[in-house]
Formats: C-alpha cells, sequence, structure tokens
C-alpha cells in the first residue's frame, strides 16, 4: 500500500508541473494585458511601462516562469497585481470558503443521491423509479444560477417572517465574527508568520472552528448561511450520483452470485447491502471524486449569488483583471486538490474490492 502510495504520488509531480506550465502560458496568451486591464484602457505606454516593470512583466515569459518556479518552490506564489497583496494570505481566506461550501454540497448530495439511486434500482421500472430519475433528470439540467435565485427568493423574501427564513448571502451574520481556536487556546503566533497564516487557514474553516472552540452560537449562524448555497451547488453531483449508483446497481443485481445468494433464502436486505451495494460503489466513487474535484474549482456561479468571496469568483476577477500570480496558485491549489482526491479514490478501491489489493 505504501509503494502504491508513493507512486502515485510521484506520478502526480509531472501532471502538477505540465498544469503550471500551461496555465503560466494560457494565462499570457489571452487577448489584453494585465496594464489596460488594471489601469484602464487609456492607460499610456509610459504608464504601462512602469506598471510592467514594477510587477515583472517586462522580463521575457521564460525568465518569468524560472523566476515564479523558484518561488513556488519555496512556498512563495508572489505578490497579486490587483490588490497588492501576498497571494498566500489570499489563498488563507478564500480557499476556505469554497472547501466548506463544496464538503457540504458534497454531503447534500451524497445523502440524496445515493439512497435515490439504490430506491430506483430495487424498485427498477416502478412508479418510484421512473419518479426517481425524472427528478433526477431535473436536477442535472436546472442552472445553479437560477436555482440559487429561486432558493434565495423564497427562503429569504417571501419567508423572511417564519421560522424557515434563511440568510441569502455571506458567511456570518454582520455583526458576529468568529475567534480563531488558536487564540482562544492561548496560543503564542508570531504576527505574520507562516505558522500564523497555517492556523488562519483552519481557523476560518468556520464550523471546524466553531466545534473546536465551542462557538455554538458562531457554529448554528454559519450552518444557517451555508444552507441555501449547498442546496443549489448539490442539486446537480446528486443527480449524477443517483443516476450512477442505479446503473451500477441494477448491473450487479442481475450477477449471478446475487442470484445465488437469493436462492439460498437470504433477506433482501442482507442481498442489496451486503452483497450487492459494496461491488456497485467502485464507480459511484470514482464519480464522488470527480464531482468533488468539481465542486473546488467550479462553484463561481454560486459564490457569486449568495456573495460567497471563495476561490471561484477571485479565480474569475483575476483572469478578468490578467492578474497572473492568483490565476497560477488558485489553479495549482485546484490541480493539487484534484491530484489528492484521485488519489483518495484509488485507495478506496482496495477497501472496497479485496482483491485489487493483489495489483
Amino acid at each position: 500500500m505504501l509503494q502504491y502510495t508513493a507512486r502515485r504520488l510521484l506520478s502526480s509531480i509531472p501532471v502538477l508541473i505540465g498544469i503550471l506550465v500551461v496555465t503560466f502560458l494560457l494565462a499570457r496568451l489571452i487577448p489584453g494585458d494585465a496594464c489596460h486591464a488594471i489601469l484602464g484602457e487609456h492607460a499610456t505606454a509610459a504608464a504601462c511601462e512602469r506598471f510592467d516593470r514594477a510587477n515583472g512583466l517586462d522580463r521575457p515569459i521564460t525568465v518569468q516562469f524560472v523566476i515564479y518556479m523558484g518561488r513556488m518552490l519555496q512556498g512563495d506564489f508572489g505578490d497579486s497585481i490587483r490588490f497588492s497583496r501576498p497571494v498566500s494570505l489570499i489563498l488563507v481566506e478564500r480557499l476556505p470558503v469554497t472547501i466548506e461550501l463544496s464538503l457540504s454540497a458534497l454531503a447534500i448530495a451524497l445523502v440524496i443521491g445515493i439512497p435515490a439511486g439504490i430506491v430506483a434500482a430495487v424498485r427498477h421500472n416502478s412508479s418510484t423509479d421512473v419518479a426517481t430519475m425524472v427528478g433526477a433528470n431535473i436536477g442535472v439540467s436546472m442552472p445553479v444560477f437560477w436555482l440559487g435565485l429561486m432558493l434565495a427568493y423564497v427562503f429569504a423574501l417571501l419567508l423572511k417572517d417564519t421560522p424557515f427564513a434563511l440568510p441569502p448571502s455571506a458567511r456570518l451574520t454582520a455583526g458576529m465574527s468568529a475567534v480563531p481556536f488558536y487564540q482562544v487556546f492561548g496560543w503564542q503566533v508570531v504576527k505574520g508568520s507562516s505558522l500564523e497564516q497555517f492556523l488562519e487557514f483552519f481557523a476560518n474553516l468556520y464550523i471546524f472552528n466553531s466545534i473546536l472552540t465551542s462557538q455554538w452560537e458562531v457554529l448554528g449562524d454559519a450552518i444557517k448561511h451555508l444552507i441555501l448555497p449547498s442546496v443549489a451547488l448539490s442539486t446537480i453531483p446528486a443527480s449524477i450520483i443517483a443516476r450512477i449508483t442505479r446503473s451500477s446497481l441494477l448491473e450487479v443485481l442481475g450477477l449471478e452470485y446475487i442470484r445465488a445468494a437469493r436462492a439460498k433464502g437470504m433477506p433482501e436486505r442482507t442481498v442489496i447491502f451486503k452483497h450487492a451495494l459494496r461491488n456497485a460503489l467502485l464507480p459511484v466513487v470514482t464519480v464522488i471524486g470527480l464531482q468533488l474535484g468539481g465542486l473546488l474549482g467550479g462553484a463561481v456561479l454560486t459564490e457569486t449569488i449568495f456573495g460567497l468571496a471563495g476561490v471561484g469568483r477571485i479565480l474569475f476577477e483575476a483572469i478578468t483583471a490578467r492578474d497572473y500570480p492568483i490565476i497560477q496558485a488558485f489553479t495549482v491549489v485546484i490541480a493539487v486538490g484534484y491530484v489528492t482526491v484521485n488519489l483518495i479514490v484509488d485507495l478506496s478501491y482496495t477497501f472496497l474490492d479485496p482483491r485489487l489489493r493483489l495489483t
């Protein structure tokens, strides 16, 4: 197992380097330049020359790439051209938002998608099966931006004076703040140090931070603010997971060993959940991994609608402003997320199917 994990980690290094090279080149091949995107269309040639010199954009592209790789290997993603702040600080602020939103959306998708797929497969060709698949088709076809706006309209406006009202934007109610866990525990951390940034990253995961420090009021408020965007973001993954679960389980239920188990008089519940479902989960786990990776990098519409300052939103703004350091740093982070998720999925195969442990 350790050798397999090490091989997968080593094989992912060329992938990450390739992604970094492609991102570095494509960001600079986009029509336009950072100077006019940030200073405006009427920026003079002299102003753009000073701008490029100040941000190191006047050097040959190969020199820029070598400098950037050297910095990144030291954990330095450079400074944002647009915000004039270290990109690492922006990562600490923005990445936890997307992680929290993506994991919440995936949790809802799993709770809805897997049971729906199982019920549809067990009651194949029944009205329940048809209704479930119609619902899945609607869910996968429904635009996220429309669903998000409708959810905000219903729960924030129509139901605003009822117990079912939910906030339509932000992560916490105005005036409420979450005290970082390292401050609650009285840890002495040097201001601006790498350790502080590391701890602040986890502190910005409000649900984790609130549970760790028993800030229950903050926890409840954070969950309330997360419900609408998570539901909006979970509809497509839930629909895809339901359809894959149904088709995979139907295929397994038609195999010889399932018929043999039924012939022995085993209870149907035991046949489905102990014998069939475990083998049917292999393609489902693959889809779950792909959906999680997609959620980490593709939540821009949901974050924009619900006013969440996450990865997708700032990455879109950085591409528009030609903020190369942010584009490169966040793309690398998303790529690392994909590689990590794929590694976890591959390792989970060995637990679902013991035969794979021999390879």
